[in-house]
């Protein structure tokens, strides 16, 4: 399976403008920038993209080994907080922290911290990030 999503920008790396775009149509032309990468201003950015990705894979990720256990989730939300840190030779994304708060009928907690951490550790979003990832997972009733 092959996908993609695009960028263009304009300008300087300051006062220039750009915009992301899927495949799917998800994000069309949606706008980010120096300002909403590093000022908190409006319009997304990579970090933060990268992130709902990561949160996305790893959910699916886990529904599937859930399934392989005989169990299935009622509810899962995941957050991933992606850290861009400065380092010496520009910036670089350093860590992921995984937040997962799942509804699981039927599941105790040794079994399902070991199902997180298998999807966690196999997500295809998980290989490619080279950033320390840490998860942590609670069941919610």
């Amino acid at each position: 399976m092959k996908t993609q999503g695009s960028a263009v920008w304009s300008g300087g790396i300051k006062d220039g403008k750009g915009a992301i775009s899927t495949k799917s149509g998800a994000l069309n032309a949606y706008p980010y920038g120096f300002a909403s990468r590093f000022e908190g201003k409006p319009g997304t950015n990579p970090e933060e993209l990268i992130g709902a990705a990561h949160a996305g894979c790893f959910t699916m990720a886990l529904s599937l080994i859930l399934g392989e256990a005989k169990l299935t989730a009622e509810n899962m939300e995941t957050t991933a907080e992606v850290t861009l840190d400065k380092v010496a030779d520009g910036f670089a994304i350093t860590a992921v922290h995984l937040t997962l708060r799942a509804k699981i009928p039927g599941a105790d907690d040794k079994t399902f911290q070991e199902l997180a951490a298998k999807a966690k550790a196999g997500c295809p979003v998980s290989k490619l990030l080279k950033a320390e990832i840490s998860l942590d997972a609670a069941l919610v009733s």
